[in-house]
Protein backbone atom coordinates (compact mmCIF):
# COMPACT_ATOMS: atom_id res chain seq x y z
CA UNK A 1 0.00 0.00 0.00
CA UNK A 2 1.43 3.48 -0.97
CA UNK A 3 -0.93 6.65 0.78
CA UNK A 4 -0.84 9.99 1.72
CA UNK A 5 -3.35 10.27 4.50
CA UNK A 6 -5.16 13.15 6.20
CA UNK A 7 -5.41 10.01 9.04
CA UNK A 8 -3.42 8.74 11.54
CA UNK A 9 -2.47 4.44 11.09
CA UNK A 10 -1.69 1.78 12.86
CA UNK A 11 2.09 0.62 12.74
CA UNK A 12 0.78 -2.64 14.29
CA UNK A 13 -1.74 -3.69 11.76
CA UNK A 14 0.49 -2.41 8.68
CA UNK A 15 3.20 -4.50 9.91
CA UNK A 16 0.52 -7.81 10.45
CA UNK A 17 -0.67 -6.54 6.62
CA UNK A 18 3.00 -7.39 5.19
CA UNK A 19 3.96 -10.21 6.94
CA UNK A 20 4.20 -13.58 5.27
CA UNK A 21 5.59 -16.71 6.19
CA UNK A 22 8.63 -16.96 4.12
CA UNK A 23 9.70 -13.14 5.46
CA UNK A 24 12.83 -13.39 8.08
CA UNK A 25 12.80 -10.12 8.33
CA UNK A 26 10.56 -7.02 8.73
CA UNK A 27 12.15 -3.58 8.75
CA UNK A 28 10.32 -0.51 9.99
CA UNK A 29 10.38 3.41 9.96
CA UNK A 30 8.53 5.39 11.66
CA UNK A 31 9.00 9.05 11.85
CA UNK A 32 7.45 11.69 13.88
CA UNK A 33 6.98 15.55 14.85
CA UNK A 34 9.71 15.91 17.43
CA UNK A 35 10.09 18.26 20.14
CA UNK A 36 12.17 20.67 18.71
CA UNK A 37 10.75 23.79 20.07
CA UNK A 38 7.85 23.40 18.17
CA UNK A 39 3.39 23.20 18.99
CA UNK A 40 2.65 21.84 15.91
CA UNK A 41 3.65 21.33 12.12
CA UNK A 42 1.37 21.82 8.93
CA UNK A 43 2.09 19.24 6.35
CA UNK A 44 1.11 19.95 2.65
CA UNK A 45 1.48 17.80 -0.25
CA UNK A 46 0.73 17.66 -4.33
CA UNK A 47 -1.23 14.52 -3.13
CA UNK A 48 -1.39 12.83 -6.86
CA UNK A 49 2.22 13.31 -7.63
CA UNK A 50 3.48 12.11 -4.32
CA UNK A 51 1.74 8.92 -4.59
CA UNK A 52 2.54 8.54 -8.11
CA UNK A 53 6.34 8.94 -7.22
CA UNK A 54 6.30 6.89 -3.91
CA UNK A 55 4.85 4.03 -6.00
CA UNK A 56 8.01 4.86 -8.60
CA UNK A 57 10.59 5.03 -4.91
CA UNK A 58 8.70 1.53 -4.44
CA UNK A 59 9.76 0.22 -7.66
CA UNK A 60 13.18 1.19 -7.65
CA UNK A 61 13.50 -0.42 -4.52
CA UNK A 62 12.05 -3.53 -5.68
CA UNK A 63 14.64 -3.95 -8.89
CA UNK A 64 17.51 -3.20 -6.63
CA UNK A 65 16.67 -5.40 -3.65
CA UNK A 66 15.76 -8.75 -3.12
CA UNK A 67 12.75 -7.65 -1.00
CA UNK A 68 9.30 -8.84 -1.29
CA UNK A 69 6.95 -6.28 -0.29
CA UNK A 70 6.89 -2.49 0.80
CA UNK A 71 3.86 -0.45 2.42
CA UNK A 72 3.95 3.60 2.55
CA UNK A 73 2.25 6.01 4.53
CA UNK A 74 2.47 9.52 4.75
CA UNK A 75 0.68 11.79 6.62
CA UNK A 76 -0.25 15.22 5.68
CA UNK A 77 -2.07 18.50 7.57
CA UNK A 78 -1.58 19.70 10.99
CA UNK A 79 0.22 17.56 13.60
CA UNK A 80 1.18 17.53 17.04
CA UNK A 81 4.85 16.66 18.62
CA UNK A 82 4.89 12.93 18.96
CA UNK A 83 1.94 12.26 16.50
CA UNK A 84 2.87 9.99 13.28
CA UNK A 85 4.51 11.09 9.73
CA UNK A 86 6.23 8.73 8.19
CA UNK A 87 5.61 4.71 7.70
CA UNK A 88 7.85 2.66 6.02
CA UNK A 89 7.30 -1.35 6.52
CA UNK A 90 9.64 -3.55 4.23
CA UNK A 91 9.50 -7.66 3.88
CA UNK A 92 12.58 -9.35 2.75
CA UNK A 93 14.13 -12.87 3.20
CA UNK A 94 16.76 -11.76 5.34
CA UNK A 95 17.37 -8.47 7.58
CA UNK A 96 20.70 -6.69 5.49
CA UNK A 97 18.68 -6.38 2.30
CA UNK A 98 15.18 -5.21 4.54
CA UNK A 99 17.43 -2.65 6.13
CA UNK A 100 19.04 -1.21 2.81
CA UNK A 101 16.15 -1.28 0.91
CA UNK A 102 14.07 0.83 3.70
CA UNK A 103 17.28 3.44 4.50
CA UNK A 104 17.01 3.92 0.22
CA UNK A 105 13.00 4.65 0.11
CA UNK A 106 13.52 6.92 2.79
CA UNK A 107 16.26 8.72 1.45
CA UNK A 108 14.58 8.83 -2.19
CA UNK A 109 11.30 9.91 -0.62
CA UNK A 110 13.08 12.85 1.27
CA UNK A 111 14.99 13.69 -2.21
CA UNK A 112 11.85 13.83 -4.68
CA UNK A 113 7.85 13.44 -3.27
CA UNK A 114 6.34 16.58 -3.14
CA UNK A 115 5.35 17.35 0.65
CA UNK A 116 6.49 20.35 2.52
CA UNK A 117 6.27 21.17 6.14
CA UNK A 118 5.91 24.25 7.92
CA UNK A 119 6.89 24.56 11.76
CA UNK A 120 4.78 26.51 14.12
CA UNK A 121 5.80 27.74 17.54
CA UNK A 122 5.70 30.33 20.01
CA UNK A 123 8.22 32.83 17.82
CA UNK A 124 6.17 32.29 14.64
CA UNK A 125 6.02 30.14 12.20
CA UNK A 126 8.37 29.27 9.04
CA UNK A 127 8.71 26.75 6.01
CA UNK A 128 11.32 24.48 6.62
CA UNK A 129 13.77 24.93 3.56
CA UNK A 130 16.05 21.55 1.96
CA UNK A 131 14.27 18.51 2.26
CA UNK A 132 10.38 17.06 1.80
CA UNK A 133 9.85 16.68 5.39
CA UNK A 134 10.24 16.45 9.01
CA UNK A 135 10.28 14.09 11.86
CA UNK A 136 13.47 12.08 11.85
CA UNK A 137 12.09 11.22 8.44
Amino acid sequence: MISVTRDDFDVNAVIGRVKQPDMGALVTFLGVVRDDGIEVMDLEAYEEVAVKEMETIRDEAFEKFPIEAVDIIHRIGRLRVGENILLIVVGAGHRKEAFDACEYILERIKQSVPIWKKEIGKDGERWVPGESHGGDA
